[in-house]
């Protein structure tokens, strides 16, 4: 039987969502060592996409096949109960035996979160990009009208040997500015290469610092070289919001 669930993780203390054969600290292999223990045998758990080391999601989706037929409740209840406290599964329902939960994806939403203040809250400094300044949101804004629509987005790609096509849909990217001195920018798309938003991110910061102009999106966009955009921002301030599929489930 298939099931697809929703989970939430902070992913201070893991090297990311994919199982690697060099550590065990991975959200992937956390959930299949679980699940072997309920199955009686292996099981193969696939994300929607796979978080780097250190970041964040609140709307995780994956999915995985069980030999037994379970009630969803049941699985649900024993991944949680099993699963260590920062790794939480919130929803679960059985899906169509072809149901894929990255390839049949059709919108990402990603949230970075900055505190521009001098100092991080103490219990939220797990979640927050310590900037530490000011920046002009008016600028970022006026940057996001080169960035939004389907490009090629080859220079913002971390992964230097991509071979598969870079072009991707960017719907939005929206700022929020909390009440005190915390900013949010949201990004929604069909798709986002590897480290595609912490470099957006860390693009969009250089133009609130003025370093660079909101015009200077397009020839960054052009080069399709990852050496012409800004700065990687840190995994901490990222997290996965929500994973969208249409109407199929």
């Amino acid at each position: 039987m298939n099931y697809i669930i929703w989970l939430s993780y902070d992913g201070t203390r893991y090297d990311g969502w994919q199982k690697q054969g060099n550590t065990e600290k991975t959200i992937q292999g956390k959930l299949e060592r679980v699940l072997e223990k309920l199955d009686g045998e292996p099981v193969e758990v696939r994300g929607s996409g796979r978080t780097d080391a250190g970041v964040h999601a609140r709307g995780q989706v994956a999915d995985f096949q069980l030999k037994g037929k379970r009630a969803p409740e049941e699985v649900m209840e024993y991944l949680n109960r099993y699963l260590p406290e920062d790794i939480a599964v919130w929803r679960i329902q059985t899906a169509p035996e072809r149901f894929h939960s990255r390839l049949n994806a059709v919108r990402k939403t990603y949230r970075y979160q900055i505190e521009l203040g001098p100092k991080k809250d103490v219990f939220r400094r797990s979640y927050y990009y310590g900037l530490g300044q000011e920046l002009d949101v008016a600028s970022m804004e006026r940057a996001v009208a080169y960035l939004t629509g389907t490009r090629d987005f080859k220079s913002f790609c971390g992964n230097k040997k991509m071979k598969k096509s870079t072009v991707r849909t960017l719907e939005s990217i929206r700022f929020e500015r909390l009440e005190d001195t915390r900013l949010h920018i949201s990004f929604t798309g069909n798709g986002f290469l590897q480290q595609m938003v912490r470099i957006l991110t860390g693009t969009l910061i250089e133009v609130g610092q003025g370093r660079r102009k909101p015009e200077d999106i397009r020839s960054i966009l052009e080069a399709l070289d990852r050496q012409a955009a800004g700065f990687t921002a840190p995994p901490e301030g990222l997290f996965l919001e929500k994973v969208e599929y249409g109407e199929l489930i």
